[in-house]
């Protein structure tokens, strides 16, 4: 497990001597359950990328957006079923005045943008399934910190960038708030995950987000 202290405006990071093996323990869990999870339900990438093409045949099936990953001195492209119409970045100026969240992130309940495929894939978190390719691949873990955008993290307040001590994950404790639309920004990157992170956090989580997949919280 992972202690934290904040000493004025610097967080130091102390690790107990079962840290290796947890690191260790992740990584091993992150290989293996993505290999699961691609090959038995390979079916099911297939017919969500179907489904996306033939209710909009004019963009890509796989959408990649760049977040930051560990210590924010990295990115990579993070892959996502597309669950929106292929000119969503052109329409977004438009929709800013509409935007439900504070700070730099962009949240709409009912974001037009959304084709009807998208809204299903996106509520049942389906769309999300190609980023067992990322955890596979050693770019991010399964359970993390939020996965964070560029233009996010440039916006950090001071104490903010500690979150990016741990890697964004597939999950994380905000995908697991039923509350979470209404978070604030400051409550969307809370430092909760880096300081309670262990195995059990860990299940805890993986479990918690399936409850909220059963009950279609995506989004």
């Amino acid at each position: 497990m992972t202690k934290l202290e904040n000493c004025g405006d610097t967080l130091v990071v102390a690790h107990n001597g079962s840290h290796g093996a947890y690191e260790v323990g992740k990584r091993t869990f992150d290989v293996l359950s993505p290999l699961f999870v691609i090959v038995e339900f390979s079916w099911l990438f297939a017919l969500i990328a179907l489904a996306i093409k033939l209710d909009d045949s004019q963009g890509v099936v796989i959408f990649r957006q760049t977040r930051v990953g560990k210590k924010g001195d990295r990115t990579f492209s993070m892959w996502k079923f597309r669950s929106m119409c292929s000119d969503a970045k052109e329409r977004l100026a438009g929709l800013m005045r509409y935007n439900e969240k504070d700070g730099p992130a962009f949240k709409m309940a009912h974001n037009p943008r959304d084709t009807r495929v998208g809204h299903f894939i996106c509520k049942t978190s389906l769309d999300e399934l190609p980023q067992f390719f990322n955890v596979l691949f050693g770019q991010m873990p399964i359970v993390g910190s939020h996965r964070a955008l560029p233009s996010e993290v440039a916006q950090y307040a001071p104490y903010q960038p500690h979150r990016l001590l741990c890697d964004a994950g597939i999950t994380s404790y905000w995908q697991v708030q039923r509350n979470r639309d209404s978070l604030t920004f400051n409550e969307w990157v809370g430092l909760l995950y880096v300081k309670t992170r262990s195995f059990f956090t860990d299940l805890k989580l993986i479990f918690r987000t399936v409850g909220m997949i059963l009950i279609a919280r995506g989004c």
